[in-house]
């Protein structure tokens, strides 16, 4: 090490909640065979990251380890036989784990050049929601120009992401959340309309923003209370499009809404179809960096933590402290 300040890093020493996260410090990485080291500069906050942390994801690595699985940084070494890369090249991955840290060693094949259009914030927090975004919105739901979305949690990192990839798609927006922070949010995103369901019914007002249709599609991220209006507020053949349960409640649906208005739900696990169709996926990314250069698409900046911070932005991000992407800033 000589002289150089150990590099650090976010462990999990035992599985619970954000605050067990502990900073420890090591020795620099140095690229095994096909690998890149890279100095992150931006390492993504996820909803999966409090999953992993405590126990609640299906895949159970072994303590202690390093959370994170979206990074942006320089390349600062890389072994002989890489040749795709070199030091000093600016990179973003999905690195699966390890991303709280001053370094992380990826496979180069991993490592994809950041386009000048993104900084390092937007580059490490961009990947998993606009997939989800449009991998549901198009590959799921088979959105059509001209249709209307309705977005819950409007205000948070896929509600954003969704509501941006949607208008590039052609589609009407109502951007559904429960502050005015996020609903500002969501109207700088682009959003045609805005419901503040802390006091709104989001089905009578997404009704009468649509003349009483109601809406095609409903994008859900959150679940909990506002899943049964929502489902409640499509039209005839609208398809409810689930994403995650952000609020920890799973809901209950009423199938008999689904059955009267011959409505469909329809699941989405972006991260399980990645890992199974990498091609497809590796594709889907590619044709997002051509919307992002194109001007087609523009990710929020990220609300930015110290490393040292980790637990504490991974708890605010957890409980719906923010407003859209979090990441650390090593």
């Amino acid at each position: 090490m000589g002289q150089n300040p150990a590099m650090r890093r976010v462990v999990c020493t035992e599985l619970g909640p954000p605050e067990k996260l502990i900073v420890e410090e090591g020795d620099d990485l140095e690229p095994r065979p096909g690998q890149v080291v890279v100095a992150v500069r931006a390492a993504g906050v996820n909803f999966v990251d409090g999953l992993f942390i405590s126990g609640g994801y299906q895949i159970k690595p072994p303590l202690p380890f390093t959370p994170g699985s979206e990074i942006a940084g320089e390349v600062v070494a890389a072994a002989d036989d890489v040749e795709s890369l070199r030091v000093g090249d600016p990179v973003f991955a999905m690195c699966g784990l390890g991303g709280y840290a001053e370094q992380v060693a990826i496979s180069a094949l991993q490592a994809v050049p950041m386009p000048p259009a993104l900084d390092y914030g937007q580059a490490a927090t961009f990947v998993q929601s606009y997939c989800t975004a449009l991998f549901a919105l198009r590959e799921r739901a088979g959105l059509i120009v001209g249709e209307t979305v309705l977005v819950l949690g409007a205000g948070g990192g896929v509600g954003l992401a969704t509501i941006d990839v949607a208008k590039a798609l052609g589609a009407t927006v109502l951007a559904a959340a429960s502050s005015p922070s996020k609903l500002a949010a969501a109207s700088a995103a682009r959003a045609d309309h805005v419901i503040d369901y802390s006091y709104e019914s989001v089905k009578d007002r997404a009704r009468e923003l649509t003349g009483g249709d109601g809406v095609d599609v409903v994008l859900d991220p959150i679940g909990g209370d506002q899943a049964d209006p929502s489902l409640r507020a499509l039209r005839l053949f609208g398809r409810y499009v689930v994403i995650g349960f952000a609020s920890g409640t799973i809901p209950r649906l009423p199938l008999n809404q689904v059955l009267l208005r011959n409505r469909s739900i329809i699941g989405v696990d972006w991260g399980a179809w990645s890992m199974q169709q990498p091609g497809a996926n590796n594709e889907l990314v590619s044709e997002l960096l051509a919307m992002i250069s194109d001007g087609v698409l523009s990710p929020a900046r990220p609300t930015t933590y110290g490393l040292e911070d980790a637990g504490r932005a991974l708890d605010d991000l957890l409980h719906r402290r923010v407003v859209g992407k979090v990441a650390l800033v090593p």
